[in-house]
């Protein structure tokens, strides 16, 4: 199929599990990759009864199909209404959607069930719901196809950071912070083969695992109330001891590794040294603060060359001050610019939503999607499925 451009929808909603991310995209074919413009972004939150299932079926040990069944098409739905609000509200008419649905289970490493040994993962939000509402078609399911090739399924998102961030003479890194945090490492003038690109531990999800378990509140605004404890050192290089932190690249999170069992414990351990929640908070930004950090310093400081770095900070963790003071403290030392997306005319929210909407268009023209050097797949493979309306 020739390449034709297209107003795309992308929607993302992250590990976080606290709502919807659209962004509209208008993606033309170009000389040597394709070209992005940002029509507009929308963020919408979660209504509180579908957050609670969702979370609810995160963490459950045991659930029910019928539950499983509602709460994928109950999805659907959301995004329909999410994808109708920002159409109509920026008057777009939409050529295509892409929608990433809500992770439910991603086992990236393999393990064995009934049999078998292998990874798998899952997302829900029935996708014939989406395009039947309105009347658009779909792509979804953009993971399985990268795991079947060998790959890990994650991360997606570096596809879209080396078509919009690549730069002939100045390397960068790509550094997302939703509920995990991810990156990706462009050095100066390299083509994707020669990109790096991994989860580098907790991102927003600990930080609001505590919020809402000290403060009862959904996260802590701006890092506010962390800005005002003081890390606790011992708990802090007690957590970076989880196995995870000792994987090499490719590698992929979730809440499997850093959900509510692994918050359960840092408070725990917070506890044994301070009752004081700041004292946690400032620990558990602490935490991905220095996940960031190591991981760059051990993966990816050698490949990027001795010219400037220019580390680009998007996702709801750039919106907080402590955390991002923190990566900027130890990030300059070692050569790195630090910069919100917005800088570079991206809303930092709107990253990953943009990213599924670029996937969404290369699958409608049957482009591979994956970036085989991020994820470990064995070959680049066209990913998702498309649903007609």
């Amino acid at each position: 199929m020739k390449a034709k451009s297209m107003l795309v929808a992308g929607v993302m909603s992250g590990t976080s599990a606290d709502g919807i991310d659209v962004a509209l995209v208008r993606i033309a074919p170009g000389r040597l990759r394709p070209k992005l413009t940002l029509i507009a972004h929308e963020g919408f939150a979660y209504p509180q009864a579908l957050r609670s299932a969702v979370l609810t079926a995160m963490n459950a040990q045991d659930t029910s199909t019928a539950e499983l069944a509602r709460l994928n098409w109950r999805l659907g739905m959301e995004y329909a209404r999410a994808v109708r609000v920002t159409s109509e509200r920026h008057k777009a008419v939409l050529d295509l959607i892409g929608c990433h649905g809500q992770t439910l289970y991603h086992q990236a490493q393999p393990s064995t069930y009934a049999g078998r040994r292998y990874g798998c993962t899952w997302q829900l939000g029935e996708a014939a719901v989406i395009a039947g509402e309105l009347g658009v078609p779909v792509v979804s399911n953009f993971r399985p196809a990268d795991m079947v090739a060998g790959g890990q399924g994650a991360p997606l998102v570096p596809l879209l950071d080396y078509v919009l961030f690549t730069h002939a003479r100045r390397g960068r890194v790509l550094q997302n912070i939703g509920g995990i945090a991810n990156l990706t490492a462009i050095p100066a003038g390299a083509g994707p083969e020669k990109l790096m690109a991994f989860d580098t531990g907790p991102g927003n999800m600990v930080m609001d695992a505590l919020a809402q378990t000290l403060l009862g509140r959904p996260y802590d605004r701006n890092g506010a109330i962390a800005a005002r404890g003081r890390v606790i050192r011992p708990v802090l290089e007690e957590m970076l001891r989880h196995p995870y932190f000792k994987l090499r690249p490719p590698r992929t999170a979730g809440r499997e590794q850093f959900g509510r069992e692994y918050a359960e414990r840092f408070v725990k351990a917070c506890r044994r040294h301070s009752r004081k929640p700041e004292d946690a908070l400032a620990t558990a930004t602490a935490l991905t603060a220095e996940a960031i950090v190591r991981s760059y310093a051990e993966f990816v400081r050698a490949t990027m060359g001795r010219g400037p770095v220019d580390f680009i900070v998007s996702g709801g963790g750039a919106r907080n001050a402590t955390l991002m003071a923190m990566l900027a403290q130890q990030l300059q030392q070692m050569g790195c610019e630090l910069a919100a997306s917005e800088e570079y005319g991206l809303p930092a929210e709107a990253k990953e939503a943009a990213a599924f909407a670029l996937l969404a268009w290369h699958t409608w023209h049957g482009l591979p999607g994956n970036v085989p050097a991020a994820t470990g797949a064995r070959r680049a493979v066209v990913l998702g499925q498309v649903t007609y309306a």
